[in-house]
């Protein structure tokens, strides 16, 4: 017999490129990995947030969290939400987990992987009390932007998995991809702008380093903030 067709196929939105660990990552996996990652597969059905964090709380999902600055400095100002971050890159989340470390922070979680097939088996609807997606690849060719995150078919699932009232918070500093964002999150009928256009940034998200480089590149950076009606 053959296999049965998966539920979804897709075009992944990230390009994996697999960096060399150093040894302080192998030595954050290792002894870091248990403490922070969540092991999942689809198979396993949906998630039980008060499980995995050991108590029941406001649930974050942040989509990319790079090398983790954002992430455990959002973390460790806002402990009494729980924050699920999604990352592919071991280097990036070794970081993570380091400066959570640090910071002794309770209230994050990684996994490490493909968002979409979390949002589409892992997560409840109406699960969410933010969704973060903070400057994503932007795929800069035109033969490319169908594997961007920011697009109609993943805002609906994102926005689907939001209660009513719940954030939606992007941010960029490519102009043309900003514009599309804008364009796909006010076209999405469940989603209301929080501003006329796009946002200032708020305090809440800290600059980052990644942020500061394309400020010095002379890019502008772009925040958009819509609300779940």
């Amino acid at each position: 017999m053959p296999d049965e067709e998966p539920q979804h196929r897709h075009i992944l939105t990230f390009n994996f490129r697999q960096g060399r660990n150093k040894p302080r990552h192998d030595e954050a996996f290792a002894r870091l990995w248990p403490r922070y990652g969540l092991e999942w597969t689809p198979e396993d059905g949906r998630i039980d947030p008060a499980a995995l964090f050991g108590r029941t709380a406001p649930l974050v999902l942040e989509i990319g969290s790079g090398n983790g600055e954002a992430a455990a400095a959002m973390g460790d100002a806002d402990r009494d939400r729980d924050l699920l971050a999604v990352e592919v890159y071991p280097q990036g989340i070794a970081d993570l987990m380091d400066r959570a470390e640090e910071r002794g922070l309770g209230n994050l979680r990684i996994y490490q992987g493909d968002a979409l097939p979390l949002l589409w088996e892992g997560l409840a609807p109406e699960s969410l009390d933010e969704v973060r997606v903070y400057f994503p690849d932007p795929w800069p060719k035109k033969r490319h932007h169908k594997r961007r995150i920011i697009q109609a078919e993943h805002v609906a699932t994102l926005s689907g998995l939001l209660h009513s009232g719940g954030l939606f918070h992007c941010a960029t500093d490519i102009a043309e991809y900003a514009e599309q964002m804008l364009d796909v999150l006010t076209a999405e009928p469940s989603l209301e702008n929080t501003e006329e256009g796009f946002a200032a940034r708020p305090e809440r998200r800290p600059v980052t380093k990644f942020e500061r480089r394309g400020v010095k590149a002379g890019r502008d950076i772009f925040d958009l903030v819509f609300r779940k009606r």
